[in-house]
């Protein structure tokens, strides 16, 4: 039977509580991802919010949160961005989804700022949920629009996204084969952030890009996220 042996005791026991305060660190690190609700009524409670777009500049020239700036890792001017925070106060970042955003929090965050925040779904939460925002243009279709075409077609297939979502471009394959499939007894309407933003936040019930509805005799008969199982979900729908 082994003795036990006080040294090993001690320099297993500090071992551990390193590893777990190493652990404990990695996890402060992360800044919260918070949902569209939580986030906008955070911001609200601030007198001047620090809100940033770490979108591309093209990105933020066609929409952002109203009183954002915009910077990410990858900007010439990073640096002096981050500088002109204030630590000791809140910050907000979004971007399409929570990549870029997320990236800059956890730099944020190791670089002392103790409050950061990342939105859960990005500009398509904020927008989607009818926040208000800024657009350098007026969306080319208006909601009667959306709703007649929804009215006058048996079935509506309706796409939205962004040109600048990654996941975004790998529902166009699958689009393109359902068009050549069911030709015209399918109506596809493509509604992208850059041209449509009105008529996604008129909408109100999109939180992430891509967002795919199908609308069947006016009623909706799935909403999904993302190219998955999309072909299979229309061939069920459409098979009933």
């Amino acid at each position: 039977m082994s003795q036990f042996n006080p040294k090993v005791f001690k320099n297993s026991f500090l071992a551990i509580v390193f590893l777990l305060s190493v652990v404990g660190f990695a996890q402060n690190q992360n800044a919260p991802t918070l949902p569209i609700e939580s986030f906008y009524f955070k911001i609200k409670e601030q007198s001047k919010a620090q809100i940033i777009d770490a979108r591309g500049p093209e990105e933020f020239a066609i929409n952002h949160i109203n009183g954002a700036v915009n910077f990410n890792l990858e900007s010439k001017n990073y640096e002096q961005s981050v500088a002109q925070l204030d630590k000791s106060k809140p910050v907000f970042i979004y971007s399409i989804g929570a990549g870029r955003s997320a990236q800059l929090a956890k730099e944020l965050s190791k670089n002392g700022f103790s409050d950061v925040n990342v939105l859960q779904g990005g500009i398509a939460a904020w927008i989607g949920s009818g926040k208000p925002y800024y657009a350098n243009s007026k969306s080319k279709l208006s909601l009667a629009e959306y709703n007649k075409i929804v009215a006058d077609n048996n079935t509506v297939l309706v796409d939205i996204g962004s040109r600048y979502c990654g996941a975004c471009t790998k529902v166009k394959p699958v689009l393109e084969t359902i068009k050549a499939e069911y030709g015209t007894n399918l109506k596809v309407v493509e509604i992208d952030l850059e041209d449509n933003p009105q008529i996604i936040a008129d909408l109100k019930t999109i939180k992430v890009f891509p967002t795919l509805i199908l609308y069947q005799k006016g009623k909706i008969t799935f909403k999904k996220d993302g190219s998955v199982d999309l072909k299979k979900d229309v061939d069920l729908a459409l098979a009933k």
